[in-house]
């Protein structure tokens, strides 16, 4: 069996395994929301670190979290944004309301890292506590629909606009074979 370690939030205690950097509310939308199978894209994943980044940045300019917490959240949150944590976001993208397991899901997952950088041990929410810091001033009403808009456009800027110009192009030089 593999070794696990308890987290605890404000619905009680989960085992949760060792080595994730997520806690008990991933755990728990894992177990209550095994639908598909199908997990969150890397656009999506990478938003959320976006929002997350900008989030703590917004903060520390506010003066509502000090330099220490603020640069441990942008740094995780920039591992979030360049992939090196996907595997820390297991659940199913299909769950029930508005997206607050996955908002929680990266708030763990940030929190987490950020003990490992400070020296800590995960699920210790020291120096960073998931919903206190990398939550702070947000919803899961406005981090999801934020996300997933951001990761829209980014991948509009990627691959449609580049496609349209591709057409564009084309159809210039066809216009111009037709003269």
């Amino acid at each position: 069996m593999p070794e696990t370690r308890t987290e605890k939030d404000s619905m009680g205690a989960m085992e949760v395994p060792a080595d994730a950097l997520y806690g008990a509310s991933t755990q728990r939308a894992v177990l209550n929301f095994p639908v598909s199978g199908i997990r969150f894209g890397r656009e999506f994943i990478r938003a959320l670190g976006m929002v997350k980044w900008a989030a703590a940045e917004a903060n520390l300019e506010l003066d509502r979290i000090d330099d220490e917490r603020a640069g441990l959240i942008v740094r995780a949150a920039e591992e979030v944004m360049e992939g090196k944590l996907d595997e820390h976001f297991p659940f199913d993208i299909f769950q029930t309301g508005s997206g607050t397991s996955t908002n929680m899901n990266a708030n763990e997952v940030i929190a987490n890292r950020c003990s490992q950088l400070a020296g800590k041990p995960i699920g210790s929410k020291e120096p960073v506590h998931p919903n206190d810091h990398v939550n702070m001033s947000q919803s899961s009403n406005d981090v999801i629909p934020t996300a997933i808009h951001v990761a829209v456009a980014e991948r509009l800027r990627k691959f449609v606009v580049p496609a349209l110009e591709h057409l564009h192009e084309h159809d210039a030089r066809d216009e111009a074979a037709d003269v």
